[in-house]
């Protein structure tokens, strides 16, 4: 089975200078855990989730640093750069491997350097749930 077969074709993105509050926001009304930061033409630059979110506001310290961190700080601030990738045509198995070694939730889908995906464990699990057996 290919990552095309399984992967979610809509991504929810923010901009990389957009205020962390935005991103947070965006979350939690689209209900994802995470969102692909892109440039202006939409390349992907990096990811920020809720693991990032919550790492920056302990870090910030106080009550008045955590609210300053939400509307002056950029997403690009406290972003995971450089996020794995994989293509479309990759075997879900290889995506499945990749995230367990790699100890991550999902990876975006590439195709000829353009987002046009991504996979979760959640999406393996739902295929595999469905069939009632093992697919992959």
């Amino acid at each position: 089975m290919k990552v095309a077969d399984v992967m979610t074709p809509r991504v929810f993105s923010v901009v990389a200078d957009a205020p962390v509050s935005a991103a947070v926001e965006y979350m939690a009304d689209s209900h994802v855990s995470a969102l692909a930061v892109t440039d202006d033409h939409g390349r992907l630059l990096g990811l920020v989730s809720t693991s990032d979110v919550l790492r920056a506001a302990s870090e910030a310290g106080d009550r008045a640093a955590r609210e300053q961190l939400f509307e002056a700080t950029r997403v690009a601030e406290i972003m995971t750069a450089r996020p794995l990738r994989i293509g479309p045509d990759a075997d879900v198995r290889e995506a499945a491997r990749q995230m367990l070694y790699a100890d991550v939730h999902r990876l975006f889908v590439e195709e000829n350097g353009w987002l046009v995906g991504v996979i979760s464990q959640t999406d393996i699990v739902r295929v595999l749930g469905v069939s009632g057996r093992v697919v992959i």
